[in-house]
């Protein structure tokens, strides 16, 4: 109980400030479309709305494993997360 007294939600929202330019990147170059194309396939996804929990710690995956994660929900419609995750 005690670490939440103490958290923050600015410093979750910040790691989201910080992570998501680099899955846009990675979006961008494995599924070869515009930045803005990249933004709305990742706002509109599922993956998005997981990854905004910060309990689901998937904000610990290294943006190419989210841009994989991704390319898996459009193409399969089913998100197949990583044992650590």
């Amino acid at each position: 109980m005690d670490e939440l007294k103490d958290y923050d939600p600015s410093q979750f929202k910040g790691i989201l400030e910080l992570l998501i330019p680099s899955v846009i990147e990675e979006i961008v170059k494995n599924r070869n479309v515009s930045e803005d194309k990249a933004f709305e396939l990742l706002y509109l996804s599922r993956l998005y709305y997981l990854l905004e929990e910060e309990g689901t710690k998937l904000w610990h995956l290294s943006p190419l494993t989210l841009a994989n994660l991704l390319n898996e929900e459009l193409e399969t419609g089913k998100i197949t997360f990583p044992e650590a995750a």
